[in-house]
């Protein structure tokens, strides 16, 4: 049975750029992004995506939603979905994914609360690709179905025995920043100095970016980062992006969110 035909919605894809089967792209997978919609994996977890084009690492995301219902859109049609699932194929070719999943959930399934059948498609996927690092929504985000794929993926990887947990679990800042924690709650991921590499993935989204320019806020939002990190140093980072470490709660199941 491939990981496609497990996935609970009839419009859910598991797509591999290089064409290698499912198998075979997962079992290379060390840095998974889980994320909300198109677009929001190559803002929040571009940490990852750099990691994955290093040696010995590999980048795969998850998009939970069917992108249909974008503020931006007064069109809610089947246009707007199919537009943001190529959107989202070519940024994983530029970003060489080993894989990008789309789920296909209406934004409704991630905003009532844990839906067990998203929790479930997860928990598959999690359990499949075995990687070290996760990156999801962090759950101060103000963004309602951001924060319902941040608990939809804590739930899912509760779920699964200790031996199959990742190491680390990332809730990263994208709709509201993380600049307000002390310093030592907040985790500081180094995007690096090239900004026309990350600019360019950012907007493969032309659907989005052309509403809003979220490739321009997000350079943004990572060069203050760097600036205002540490007030007395010079030098360092030119962009980083902040997250707070939900580990803790994947490695004591009775931790409250």
């Amino acid at each position: 049975m491939t990981l496609l035909t497990d996935l609970s919605q009839s419009g859910a894809e598991v797509f591999v750029p290089d064409g290698r089967a499912e198998d075979e792209a997962f079992a290379e997978i060390t840095h998974l992004g889980i994320a909300a919609h198109a677009d929001d994996l190559e803002i929040m977890a571009y940490h990852g995506i750099r990691e994955g084009q290093s040696s010995g690492a590999g980048f795969g995301g998850v998009v939970c939603t069917d992108g249909v219902g974008a503020p931006t859109h007064e069109d809610d049609s089947s246009d707007l979905r199919d537009t943001r699932r190529d959107e989202q194929r070519a940024a994983a070719r530029r970003g060489r994914y080993l894989a990008a999943i789309q789920l296909d959930h209406p934004s409704e399934a991630l905003k009532a609360g844990v839906e067990p059948a998203v929790v479930g498609d997860l928990a598959g996927l999690l359990d499949a690709a075995r990687p070290e690092v996760v990156y999801t929504h962090s759950p101060a985000d103000v963004h309602a179905t951001h924060v319902g794929v941040c608990v939809a993926t804590l739930d899912a990887i509760r779920s699964l025995p200790s031996s199959a947990r990742p190491g680390r679990v990332l809730g990263c800042e994208v709709w509201g920043g993380l600049d307000w924690l002390a310093s030592d709650a907040a985790i500081a991921l180094d995007l690096g100095g090239d900004d026309a590499s990350w600019s360019a993935l950012m907007r493969v989204f032309g659907s989005q970016i052309r509403a809003r320019p979220y490739d321009r806020g997000a350079l943004g939002r990572s060069r203050a980062n760097a600036v205002f990190r540490e007030a007395r140093e010079t030098g360092g980072s030119e962009r980083l992006w902040l997250a707070i470490d939900l580990t803790p709660l994947i490695r004591d199941d009775d931790l409250d969110l």
